[in-house]
């Protein structure tokens, strides 16, 4: 017999495929093109321009200011994520916890332990996004 998660998986598949084929798509018409898709074509165009050009800016002279500008933003990132991660992360550990030697609180002491193991691991990972930030700040391997 097939393992469930693998009966599962095909039978979500099976019903997402007989749900796709019973919407009939309408027939396309021709019209003119408006004004305003002509508009939204030309921002789409102008748009994806400026992402191709932006990595050739970054690399234009040795003033160019783009490469500190974006580490200074990914370096943010790096930090915020991390600890917003971390934060919830040991927030539910603590939580499962508590719960935990609420029930039994005979095994008080392991869950202590436990838990002050994980949370040093968690706090490492933020640790980690902090080391990523230094990095990008004042050691930024891309700038020469």
């Amino acid at each position: 017999m097939a393992p469930r998660s693998l009966v599962l998986t095909a039978a979500v598949l099976l019903s997402c495929g007989a749900l796709f084929s019973v919407f009939v798509p309408a027939p396309l018409t021709r019209t003119s093109v408006s004004a305003p898709a002509a508009f939204s074509a030309q921002t789409a165009a102008a748009l994806s321009a400026a992402v191709l050009v932006t990595p050739t800016v970054a690399f234009a002279d040795d003033s160019s200011v783009w490469i500190p500008a974006l580490s200074a933003v990914g370096a943010g990132f790096a930090i915020g994520l991390a600890a917003i991660g971390s934060g919830v992360g040991q927030g539910i550990a603590s939580g499962r916890c508590i719960d935990g030697i609420s029930r039994q609180p005979e095994v008080a002491d392991d869950l202590r332990g436990v838990l002050l193991l994980s949370l040093a691991f968690m706090e490492s990972l933020t640790i980690y996004g902090l080391v990523i930030a230094l990095v990008l700040l004042f050691a930024n391997p891309l700038i020469k």
